[in-house]
C-alpha cells in the first residue's frame, strides 16, 4: 500500500520509478496527486473546480498529462510534475479523457466520448479513439465510432515500439 488515504486511484508512475501520480478525492474535491513510491510527501498538483483525472507522465517525465473538468466540458491538460505550467490541450465539442503519451513522446492517445458526460466517464457510450501531435497539436481520429466508455483505454495503453494501442471495445446486448 502506497497511500493509506482513500480515495484514491493510481495511474501512472515516473520513467525514474520514484513517483506515482494519481486521482484522488479530499474533503469533497476530485485532484490530481503525487507520493513518493514509498508512501511519503503526498502532493496535490490540481486544484481547479471539477474533477480532475487520468494522470500519467510523459516518457521523459518532463510532463504529467491529465483530464480536467474545470471549464464545464471534459478536457485534456499538462502539467510539470510539480503542478505548475497547467495548459490546456483540447478544446472541442467532445468529453476527452485519459490521455496516454506515445512511448517516442511525440503525440498522446485518448478517448473522446461524442456527447457531454457531466463530468462522468460511464461505460456504454458512443466513443472514439483519437491522437494528438504534440508538435503541431493536430488531432486525428484512430478508430470510427464504437460502444465504449469507463474502462476502454484508462490505463497506459501503448505497445513498447509505438506502433500499437490497446484498448477494449464493447459489444451493446
Amino acid at each position: 500500500m502506497v497511500t493509506e488515504k482513500f480515495p484514491s486511484y493510481w495511474h501512472g508512475i515516473s520513467p525514474d520509478g520514484k513517483t506515482l501520480v494519481y486521482c484522488a478525492g479530499r474533503n469533497d474535491k476530485w485532484d490530481v496527486y503525487r507520493i513518493g513510491i514509498d508512501g511519503t510527501g503526498e502532493t496535490r498538483l490540481t486544484d481547479t473546480p471539477g474533477l480532475n483525472d487520468g494522470p500519467e507522465y510523459s516518457p521523459d517525465g518532463q510532463w504529467i498529462y491529465f483530464n480536467s473538468h474545470r471549464t464545464g466540458r471534459m478536457h485534456l491538460y499538462r502539467m510539470k510534475p510539480d503542478g505548475t505550467q497547467q495548459e490546456q490541450l483540447t478544446n472541442d465539442a467532445f468529453d476527452n479523457w485519459f490521455a496516454h503519451p506515445s512511448p517516442d513522446g511525440k503525440s498522446i492517445a485518448y478517448i473522446s466520448y461524442l456527447k457531454d458526460q457531466q463530468g462522468r466517464h460511464p461505460f456504454g457510450q458512443e466513443v472514439k479513439l483519437r491522437l494528438m501531435s504534440l508538435q503541431s497539436r493536430e488531432i486525428q481520429d484512430i478508430t470510427s465510432v464504437f460502444f465504449g466508455g469507463q474502462g476502454t483505454i484508462n490505463v497506459p495503453s501503448w505497445s513498447p515500439d509505438g506502433k500499437r494501442i490497446a484498448f477494449v471495445r464493447y459489444r451493446a446486448l
